[in-house]
């Protein structure tokens, strides 16, 4: 309770006092009873009844989210200019009053789902798209009075600014926009378009009557039944081309897995062969090498060979004998000896 609620009930108890006061006296003079004390008394309860009144009527406390605009009829135009501010307020008692407005947000909303039956707004936007289907939106206009301007929103539209100012509106700019779109980009691509273009022309709108738009809010878009059938058919017929189409590529990505085993699997073959054709000829190689090596040691040898019988001729015929079986038991002489001698015995005694 606030001072200026405080002085109205304190004048009006004062005024129950005096009517009770008034009552008894009556009770008392006609029983021949003595009033001299409550005429007193009901003179001076009338005083302070009227005082207060005076007071309560003359004093107004205004709260953080209201404004107040003084109906004066001492006012030339009937009004004062300026709206009384927050805090405790003064007037001339009786011969102005105050008529508070809400300068906090305030929502209207427009919606055949929830809207209407919870008591938030009216019915859903029924509009038309430029290719000819009609759809309904839910909207929200979240909106204020702008604090400086309430006097003219008092002046203009006194307490019937949302039904009779934000409501058509709403309505007449959300229709102009949609008609701007087709069907598939409004439900899309252009949502957002959509909602931009009406928040700028209702915001302009707003603002010349004196209310500021806070926020707008596109909550639901339905479709005729018509056009709802076809939109599910359409849905369904898109998912079994991309059905058909996951298929197509899952068989193609398999033959290209397939493709690429068999290329590793020839790959490999090949890799293989080469390995095996390096590996052969580094094999002919070096058995090349071992035989050149191995002739080179030969030449070698027979030249060493042929150096020492060209140096002891006899070495042959040597050679020759020693290569003969060790049971022979005949000496081999020149052709020109003239005898032949038996050979020694060559066992050797134990």
């Amino acid at each position: 309770m606030n001072i200026a609620e405080f002085f109205g009930l304190v004048a009006a108890s004062a005024w129950m006092a005096f009517i009770g006061i008034v009552i008894l006296i009556g009770l008392r003079a006609g029983k021949n009873q003595p009033v001299k004390g409550l005429s007193t008394l009901v003179l001076v309860v009338l005083v302070l009844a009227v005082v207060l009144s005076v007071v309560s009527a003359g004093i107004k406390f205004i709260q953080p989210e209201e404004r107040g605009v003084v109906l004066s009829a001492v006012q030339p135009q009937g009004y004062r200019e300026q709206a009384l501010e927050p805090g405790l307020r003064w007037i001339i008692p009786f011969a102005e009053n105050v008529v508070l407005y809400p300068i906090s947000k305030q929502i209207y909303t427009m919606s055949d789902a929830d809207g209407a039956q919870a008591g938030l707004g009216d019915e859903s936007v029924a509009a038309r798209t430029s290719d000819g289907q009609q759809i309904y939106l839910d909207a929200s206009v979240i909106f204020s009075i702008d604090p400086a301007r309430i006097v003219d929103v008092h002046i203009a539209w006194q307490g019937r600014y949302d039904a009779e100012l934000v409501r058509p509106l709403a309505r007449g700019i959300i229709r102009d926009a949609v008609s701007q779109y087709g069907v598939e980009q409004v439900v899309s691509s252009k949502r957002f378009d959509l909602v931009n273009d009406i928040e700028r022309a209702l915001e302009s709108r707003l603002a010349d009557n004196g209310l500021i738009l806070q926020d707008f809010v596109l909550r639901n878009i339905t479709f005729s039944p018509e056009y709802a059938a076809s939109v599910e058919q359409k849905q369904i017929a898109e998912q079994q081309a991309q059905q058909a189409k996951f298929v197509v590529e899952s068989k193609r990505q398999e033959a290209e897995q397939a493709r690429q085993v068999a290329q590793g699997s020839a790959d490999a073959v090949v890799i293989a062969a080469e390995g095996q054709g390096q590996a052969w000829v580094i094999q002919a190689t070096a058995e090349a090498e071992a035989r050149i090596i191995q002739a080179e040691a030969e030449a070698k040898a027979l030249e060493l060979v042929a150096a020492v019988l060209a140096e002891n001729p006899d070495l042959l015929t040597y050679q020759y004998i020693t290569k003969l079986s060790p049971n022979v038991q005949v000496m081999f002489l020149p052709s020109n000896a003239p005898f032949l001698f038996p050979l020694p015995d060559l066992n050797i005694p134990q």
